[in-house]
């Protein structure tokens, strides 16, 4: 049937587009997160924009302010999960969101505090879930010799003969205590305020780290949620870099570092596919955040365009200026789409996959990416002071490109999975 209006109204637009009706709860959640995000995230977030690294982690930082205000959202995962599935991934889109909107730096810092906690939940292990509750949290895995090659899955993305890297921190698990060596990069999120730590690493279970048969190419591993307070840990300096500078960042060192066994969340069989289950969770998290960062930029570029005059008229009179919007607010809802789609496949598919987390993150930061460009362009050369946060958000989403797995590499990635798949069958019918 046709739907037939008596009049042409403006359409019903809320503050995460062109949605459909959202219900109370859903509403009530995402009002409450974009207060906080605008009261809170946004204001402190270009405060600590401006901060030097080792000040952004210093006693009395607005950065603490920060992390006690979100933890009074009572945002509990495990509430959200109660939710009917297909509910449970809007309401983690709105609130992925809302807090990029605020921050992208800070919201990526909250998503990362809460994986160990997640994975513990997970797991179901009660004696982890104490450990890491009410803890800051991140997500130990790239390395200096080992950043792309952390994450490869299966022989076909080696060289002819090439070998995995053993990489710079390795595990060498006993009968009841692993002996950890070595350092993360300095891109750790939380890497220098963390408590706790999901970790992954090759490991040496006795017969060397490499495997054996089809998988000798291919390091063995380990996952383990780690208390980041035991002796032989160390920490770098926060890392100084041109975006996303309310994230604290910074490596990670262990010196002969004795870790219970039964800390491990992952041996050698089950390793790969822990790891990449916290490797989809960043990527739709990351897929969340970037659509909010992407509507900062347009609504921005709006209230710029409606109050900057050339030419006589308003810019936003113009009607080159009218496309370019139009554009933008295409490639938003292209993106939040993809976003969701992504984190609907992620969360309910029965058999979902990393390379397919890692093909939305690639979409929405390139659109976001474009968006915010094309808004940093309409503010002319005003949007190359630090008087528009517009050249903020530049930087944010710049980074984000490289983030979580570079866009280039996880595109290869998923080509290779294609053809994977149609070895398998698909595209044949």
């Amino acid at each position: 049937m046709i739907r037939l209006h008596k009049s042409v109204a403006l359409p019903l637009v809320g503050m995460s587009g062109f949605e459909t009706p959202l219900s109370e709860e859903e509403a009530a959640i995402q009002s409450t997160v974009h207060r906080f995000a605008r009261d809170v995230l946004r204001p402190i977030g270009r405060e600590l924009d401006r901060m030097k690294p080792e000040d952004v982690i210093a006693a009395g930082s607005p950065f603490w302010t920060a992390i006690a205000e979100s933890a009074k959202l009572g945002l509990d995962p495990q509430l959200i999960a109660q939710f009917p599935p297909e509910v449970a991934v809007r309401i983690e889109s709105l609130i992925g969101e809302e807090l990029g909107w605020g921050d992208s730096g800070i919201a990526v810092s909250m998503g990362v505090t809460m994986m160990p906690l997640l994975m513990a939940h997970s797991v179901g292990n009660q004696e982890l879930i104490d450990m890491c509750t009410n803890k800051i949290g991140c997500w130990m895995n790239t390395q200096p010799d080992r950043g792309t090659d952390s994450a490869i899955l299966c022989r076909g993305e080696l060289s002819a003969h090439g070998k995995q890297s053993v990489g710079n921190i390795t595990a060498k698990v006993g009968a009841d205590e692993i002996v950890i060596n070595g350092q993360y990069s300095s891109w750790v999120s939380n890497g220098t305020v963390a408590q706790v730590g999901l970790a992954y690493m090759a490991a040496d279970y006795g017969d060397g780290f490499y495997g054996t048969g089809e998988q000798s190419s291919m390091t063995n591993g380990i996952g383990m949620i780690i208390p980041l307070d035991l002796p032989g840990i160390s920490r770098g300096k926060p890392l100084d870099k041109i975006g996303q500078r309310s994230l604290p960042q910074g490596e990670i060192y262990f010196d002969n570092v004795k870790v219970p066994k039964r800390f491990a969340i992952a041996l050698k069989d089950e390793y790969l596919g822990n790891l990449t289950s916290a490797w989809s969770y960043a990527g739709t998290h990351m897929c969340q955040v970037f659509v909010g960062t992407a509507r900062a930029a347009l609504e921005l570029a709006l209230e710029y365009c409606n109050e900057r005059k050339q030419g006589g008229a308003s810019l936003i009179d113009h009607q080159l200026t009218q496309f370019r919007i139009g554009e933008m607010v295409r490639r938003l809802e292209t993106a939040r789409a993809i976003a969701r789609r992504t984190l609907a496949f992620s969360r309910i598919s029965p058999r979902a996959h990393p390379y397919v987390t890692a093909m939305g993150k690639v979409s929405v930061t390139e659109e976001a990416m474009k968006i915010v460009h094309e808004a940093f362009q309409l503010f002319g050369a005003n949007g190359t002071t630090r008087e528009f946060p517009i050249e903020k958000l530049f930087r944010d989403v710049r980074s984000a490109l490289i983030e979580d797995g570079e866009n280039y590499i996880a595109t290869t990635r998923l080509g290779l999975l294609a053809s994977q798949l149609y070895q398998n069958g698909w595209g044949k019918q």
